[in-house]
């Protein structure tokens, strides 16, 4: 029998090179952008650009007539007196309201009935002319644990004068420091990472402010402070 099967004719090899070499050097196919295509594109570009250029010239002068607030930040207006008056009645003593000098700025000033303590306190936060603070508690009604607590357990580091008077010092070392005063029938601790000139001086507004005040009766069930 004979074989049928067709057999395809051989390209000499010197025409499939050419072939292939004319294939190769046909250019790139570029897509094509109809005109009306390409127009509308471009409005919608156009239109984003001046939808944000509206958006900024709305938002800017609103920007700049509310400036970012100075480095100093808020400024509580805290009126150290007025709150005292009012404490007065229920504080059964005069809460402190020293005046160290305008460098030194309250942020708050508060009368605590002492329903977790036990001891009812009149205390006022200072921000000190070095923007560290100091909080100052005063009460009639201190006892040894209480102490301990306002003072984070620092043990009696000696004593430092301010105001006329010997303030027991307590430090740590280890962050917070104390002074601490009874006086005219009261207990007042002066706590903060402030340094000790700073203390010296809100101490010694401090005692200012207990002589021009009436001295307090210490409460019969209270503990004297040690």
């Amino acid at each position: 029998m004979q074989d049928r099967s067709a057999t395809a004719p051989a390209i000499p090899a010197g025409e499939a090179a050419q072939g292939a070499a004319g294939a190769a050097g046909q250019p790139p196919v570029k897509p094509v952008i109809a005109p009306g295509a390409a127009k509308r594109a471009n409005a919608s570009v156009i239109g984003m650009i001046i939808a944000l250029a509206l958006s900024i010239g709305t938002f800017l002068p609103i920007v700049l007539m509310n400036p970012s607030p100075k480095s100093d930040g808020y400024r509580p207006d805290v009126n150290v007196s007025a709150i005292a008056q009012n404490a007065a009645g229920v504080a059964g003593f005069t809460p402190l309201a020293p005046s160290p000098g305008d460098t030194f700025r309250p942020n708050y000033a508060r009368w605590e009935s002492g329903t977790g303590s036990g001891v009812p306190t009149w205390e006022v936060g200072y921000i000190t002319p070095k923007e560290s603070f100091i909080g100052l508690v005063q009460t009639r009604q201190s006892n040894p644990t209480w102490l301990l607590q306002q003072v984070n357990n620092a043990p009696v580091t000696g004593t430092r004068n301010a105001g006329g008077r010997d303030w027991e010092l307590r430090d740590s070392g280890k962050g917070d420091k104390s002074m601490v005063l009874v006086h005219r029938g009261t207990t007042v601790i002066l706590t903060g990472p402030a340094q000790l000139d700073e203390f010296s001086a809100l101490a010694a507004a401090v005692v200012k402010s207990l002589d021009s005040n009436p001295a307090a009766t210490v409460s019969p069930s209270a503990t004297p402070s040690q």
